[in-house]
C-alpha cells in the first residue's frame, strides 16, 4: 500500500546516501505543477555535503535520485563523489 505524507513532514530531515553517509538535511520541496522535482538540501557542519561542495550552503538534488523517505530521506550514491553521473542527474550548488 502506497503510504502519503505532507512535505511539511519531510522539512528538516536528515538525508543520507544509499552507502550510509550523513548528506545534510532537508529545507525545501521544489514543486512543479503539484510534482515534486527536485529538494533543497542544507549543509550542516558534520554533513559528507559540506565536505565535497566546500562553501556552498547546499545543493538541489533531483527527485528521481531520492530512493526512499520515512524516517529519513535516502538519496542514491550518485549524488555523491564529486557530482558525478549522468549532467542532467548532478545536484546543482546553491
Amino acid at each position: 500500500m502506497l503510504k502519503l505524507a505532507k512535505l511539511s513532514k519531510v522539512i528538516g530531515m536528515r538525508v543520507f546516501t544509499d552507502e550510509g553517509n550523513y548528506f545534510g538535511d532537508v529545507e525545501e520541496a521544489m514543486l512543479e505543477e503539484n510534482r515534486v522535482y527536485g529538494w533543497k538540501i542544507r549543509s550542516t557542519r558534520d554533513s559528507y555535503l559540506t565536505k565535497a561542495i566546500g562553501g556552498a550552503k547546499g545543493v538541489i538534488v533531483p527527485h528521481r535520485l531520492v530512493r526512499a523517505i520515512g524516517d529519513i530521506v535516502l538519496i542514491s550514491k550518485a549524488s555523491l563523489s564529486g557530482f558525478e553521473g549522468r549532467e542532467e542527474e548532478k545536484p546543482e550548488n546553491i
